[in-house]
């Protein structure tokens, strides 16, 4: 009688396994996933008042990262040109990374400056970034060649 509740427990534990071990891996490797600034769509930070949130039907992936798009149109300008849209210094906080950090930068908190979206830690800290543009950008274009390859942790 021992023995054979002992078997159907074994046999549950392995169906168990069965079942959930495909899942299981499948969410793993969902972790691995990066959204690009948080799934706001790029292009919509060059064509209206505020950065819009994308979605899933309409996606590209650019250098491992994935980025969502409002609508198809959206998608393809990303597409024929992602290095117009994609974010300084990989979406890291400009001012950030103009004193040698990689602090992950707010999409809500962001400037166009010549062309180019620049992200920042918090308002605070933008206030900061924005008292010398120029020579911070300066200061962070030097820093990303440096630290771009680093984890954020080791800085």
């Amino acid at each position: 009688m021992i023995t054979a509740q002992l078997n159907k427990n074994i046999f549950a534990a392995l169906l168990m396994g069965i079942v959930l071990f495909p899942i299981l891996g499948f969410a793993g490797n969902s972790a691995t996933s990066t959204t690009g600034v948080n799934g706001c769509d790029l292009v919509s930070y060059y064509t209206g008042e505020k950065p819009l949130v994308g979605n899933g039907n309409h996606l590209a992936v650019y250098d491992g990262v994935t980025y969502l798009f409002v609508n198809e149109a959206n998608k393809r300008k990303f597409k024929s040109n992602p290095q117009k849209y994609i974010p300084a210094y990989g979406g890291y906080c400009a001012f950030g990374v103009s004193v040698g950090k990689k602090f992950v930068g707010d999409p809500d908190v962001w400037k166009i400056v010549d062309g180019k979206l620049y992200l920042n830690l918090d308002t605070k800290i933008q206030g900061m970034w924005f008292q010398d543009i120029p020579g911070n950008n300066k200061k962070a274009d030097m820093n990303w060649k440096k630290i771009m390859d680093k984890d954020p942790s080791d800085l």
